[in-house]
This record gives C-alpha cells, sequence and structure tokens, in this order.
C-alpha cells in the first residue's frame, strides 16, 4: 500500500486496527482455552479502544499536521495480514501475546518512520509522541496480559 498524506495514513492505521479487534474476535472463537479467550476478548477491547483514541487524535489534529504529503511510504496490506493469520484451536496466551506484538510493532513501526520522513518539526514531533504514547500502550498491555497467567 502507498500512503500519500498523514491523514491516509492514520485512517489507515485506524483501519488496521478494527482488523486486529475482528482477528481477535475470529481467533477467539477458535480458541480452546478459557484463558486465552479471556486474553482475546482484553485485545478485541483494546485495539477497539485504540481505534478510537486514534479517530480523536485525528478529529483533533492541526489540518496543516494532516495536509503533510510524504513520498515513498509503502507499507504491506496489513488488513490482508490480519485476514489470513490463523492459530490452532489449542493456541497458547504467549502465542496471541506474541502474534499481537508482531502486529502492534508493524503499526507503530510505520507511524515511527513516517515520523523519520517529516518535513517540518511540528509533524515529526506530533508523530514520535504518537509512538510513544502507543508504545507505553503496549507496555501497559503486556504488564496486563502477564498479571492475567497469576490469576
Amino acid at each position: 500500500m502507498r500512503i500519500q498524506q498523514l491523514s491516509e495514513l492514520l485512517d489507515y492505521v485506524v483501519s488496521c486496527r478494527i482488523e486486529m479487534a475482528k482477528l481477535y474476535g475470529r481467533l477467539h472463537a477458535q480458541a480452546d482455552s478459557s484463558r486465552v479467550k479471556l486474553m482475546l476478548e482484553y485485545f478485541q477491547q483494546h485495539e477497539r479502544e485504540a481505534a478510537e483514541k486514534l479517530e480523536n487524535y485525528i478529529d483533533d489534529a492541526p489540518k496543516r499536521v494532516l495536509d503533510t504529503w510524504y513520498k515513498d511510504i509503502v507499507f504491506e496490506d496489513f488488513i490482508a495480514r490480519c485476514q489470513k493469520l490463523n492459530l490452532p484451536g489449542n493456541m497458547t496466551e504467549e502465542d496471541v501475546l506474541e502474534q499481537h506484538l508482531v502486529l502492534d510493532n508493524l503499526l507503530i513501526d510505520l507511524i515511527e518512520k513516517t515520523a523519520g520522513s517529516s518535513a517540518t518539526l511540528e509533524t515529526k514531533g506530533a508523530l514520535e509522541d504518537l509512538v510513544r504514547a502507543k508504545r507505553t500502550q503496549q507496555q501497559r498491555l503486556v504488564h496486563s496480559s502477564i498479571r492475567m497467567d497469576d490469576i
């Protein structure tokens, strides 16, 4: 996928987050373990909230930042990747967490790469702030997932 404008990129990341939530719903239906199902429900809700927060961010962002143009931002078809992804019914919490981190890091890295290609400090700073917030959320999610093991 080729992305030319920041608004396109952020809209695409929202779509990717929604697709991740759908993926976790599909995996939930296939999972054998009640603990894995609980984790998938948690991840599904997390992705829905992440998509909503990013939509709010887009709504509040300055138009001049969203209208920033880029050359050569190319990204894999993340949505197709989510649609093709499958885990066996006997998936473990570790399998789910590992796969989530792979997907989550792909999206965070895309935003980080875009920040590095930004022509203005304002746009670069806004994207770097977004990356920091996503990394912090990711750490919290991992800690919450680990705490689930203690239950």
